[in-house]
């Protein structure tokens, strides 16, 4: 199976990124977490996209806040699929990552989630690398039918209570 990269524009950025990582290693999916600065490293970052398909890499996730512009760096140096994870900061509560991250030129994709919600790069991560992986597209399956099953439970419980009201 393909490993998923996770790229952080800070180390600050950590406690935004634990919930992918955790997603990613329940899933079984071998994962890197990097620290990488689009603008103070930005040959690092070019380096490591370069070389990610012949080091083992299926998809490459980014996250960074303000600026945002370390998924547009790696995505301009592989066709591998790069999720850009917008992080929130003081300033503009993100939406300024959002912007950068999603608006991208054309011919340089980079697919975006919400602000800090890593743990949907993760499962869009697994989602791309099930495509070719029917073991892994089987616990995606499970992992949907999993919360299908608890959303019922909470509907049942739900109908139980409003009888006593």
């Amino acid at each position: 199976m393909k490993k998923v990269a996770i790229i952080m524009g800070s180390d600050s950025d950590l406690p935004i990124v634990t919930p992918a990582i955790k997603q990613l290693k329940e899933l079984g999916i071998e994962t890197e977490v990097r620290v990488m600065s689009a603008h103070r490293t930005p040959k690092a970052a070019q380096q490591f996209s370069e070389d990610a398909v012949d080091n083992g890499f299926g998809v490459i996730i980014a996250a960074a806040g303000m600026a945002a512009h370390l998924g547009g760096v790696l995505a301009a140096s592989t066709t591998l699929p790069v999720i850009g994870i917008p992080c929130s900061a003081k300033v503009l509560d993100g939406m300024d990552a959002m912007l950068a991250t999603v608006m991208m030129p054309p011919g340089i994709p980079v697919a975006t989630v919400g602000v800090n919600a890593a743990k949907n790069a993760a499962l869009l991560a697994a989602e791309i690398l099930a495509v070719s992986d029917s073991e892994l597209m089987n616990k995606l399956i499970e992992m949907r039918k999993s919360m299908a099953d608890a959303v019922a439970e909470k509907d049942a419980a739900l109908q139980e209570k409003i009888k006593e009201i």
